[in-house]
């Protein structure tokens, strides 16, 4: 894992507190999902701080809402929506030098695709990946560009199974498929930073905290879930705490030269003790060789 990155910020640290002082005028952003929960922090905190920060979402109206409140443009990006995401790619101009994919899906019932990818994996991971490689060019030509990859404690309840990404063969579990979305969006991070580190790219992955945003839409009257929160000890974040991580990974000096690691509440999260569903990173995670087992399947999949 090499030397841990530490920083002086904390749980409670927002994303305001993590930016202060830093200067990201001529910077270009982008944020997935920037018009709800921690997006909408995210977006506000690059703003303030001078980037010029496009909020893409799949709800232009609500983008657009929010986008005139922090001082950001919109524009329409469905994850799921392959033709979408091109679109979105095709249209960008420019050098980018932050991508937040921050959108998300999570918990929800068995849906699919049209491609019949199931729908968190083919959102969180699929849409995002598509997304990225459409903007490298983009992001190389800034010279010094990041990637920050919105991952979650949930990829603890599973890996990436290989023999059976989109639940074809084994019984449907929303929360084993929203997990195993997670782990995939750590495992893009390391592999992205190995592949795109003579492009100046960095990609890291973090844990943004348990937040009660519309990502629990799905699962908030879930007596499971609610004793799953209970059990766990878990304590709830505002978004402005929320967003911390992101922001820092997006924009904090703190952490340049830094890639391909995974984050939580401001510092990189340690090894995750077996038995503990809530902290830390899991092996299967930062595996190098699934992350390119994973970069070469998701080609495929898209080419395809």
């Amino acid at each position: 894992m090499g030397t841990r990155l530490t920083t002086p910020f904390t749980r409670e640290s927002t994303a305001a507190e993590v930016i202060a002082g830093v200067d990201l005028t001529g910077k270009r952003a982008i944020v997935t999902g920037g018009a709800s929960g921690i997006g909408v922090e995210t977006a506000r905190a690059l703003a303030r701080s001078g980037a010029e920060v496009t909020i893409a979402a799949r709800n232009l109206e609500a983008a657009g809402k929010v986008a005139a409140e922090v001082g950001a443009r919109a524009a329409h990006l469905d994850l799921a929506d392959r033709a979408s995401v091109a679109a979105f790619a095709a249209d960008w101009q420019g050098p980018l030098h932050i991508l937040v994919n921050n959108a998300g899906v999570m918990a929800s019932p068995l849906t699919r695709t049209p491609e019949g990818w199931e729908l968190q994996f083919g959102t969180n991971h699929l849409g995002h990946f598509r997304l990225t490689l459409g903007l490298h060019h983009a992001l190389a030509a800034a010279g010094g560009a990041r990637v920050v990859s919105v991952s979650s404690s949930a990829h603890l309840m599973s890996g990436v199974d290989f023999e059976d990404l989109h639940f074809e063969r084994r019984p449907y579990d929303p929360w084993v498929a929203y997990g195993q979305s997670k782990t995939a969006n750590i495992l893009f991070a390391v592999e992205g930073a190995r592949r795109w580190a003579a492009d100046g790219i960095e990609v890291n992955a973090l844990m943004p905290g348990g937040i009660r945003t519309g990502l629990q839409r799905h699962v908030e009257s879930d007596p499971g879930f609610q004793e799953m929160v209970a059990s766990s000890g878990m304590q709830w974040k505002t978004t402005e705490q929320g967003a911390a991580t992101s922001v820092l990974l997006a924009g904090s000096p703190l952490v340049a030269g830094v890639s391909g690691r995974y984050f939580e509440d401001g510092n990189e999260a340690l090894p995750n003790v077996p038995g503990e569903r809530r902290a830390g990173v899991a092996p299967y995670a930062l595996d190098a060789e699934a992350a390119k087992r994973l970069w070469d399947v998701s080609v495929a999949l898209l080419n395809s």
